[in-house]
């Protein structure tokens, strides 16, 4: 059995950093889905796909992996680049501003 262990990334659609911080265990499909033909929708008669462990570090994830005798495959996270504008979009209607501010 194989799966895989990784910190999600954060949404694309928000600057927030939420449900990131905890390491996933995820397990590779063991099976190919398949297309059912009277409505069309995808199945797969691997359960284990539907799992998703959550562990608060990723050496408790590991521990469980060997524990359990799974072989995982660890994906570390990219970490985020330093903000380089500290105020960001209010600074363009601050009081304490340097210079004027136009279009």
């Amino acid at each position: 059995m194989r799966a895989r262990i990784y910190q999600p990334a954060r949404n694309a659609m928000t600057s927030g950093m939420a449900k990131t911080r905890k390491w996933v265990l995820e397990f590779a499909p063991a099976s190919a889905r398949e297309v059912d033909p009277l409505m069309g929708w995808t199945s797969s008669s691997d359960t284990q796909s539907q799992v998703r462990l959550k562990f608060d570090t990723k050496e408790e994830a590991l521990d469980y992996a060997k524990d359990h005798g799974i072989e995982v495959l660890v994906s570390e996270p990219h970490k985020r680049k330093p903000n380089l504008r500290q105020r960001g979009y209010g600074e363009n209607f601050a009081t304490d501003r340097r210079g004027p501010w136009t279009h």
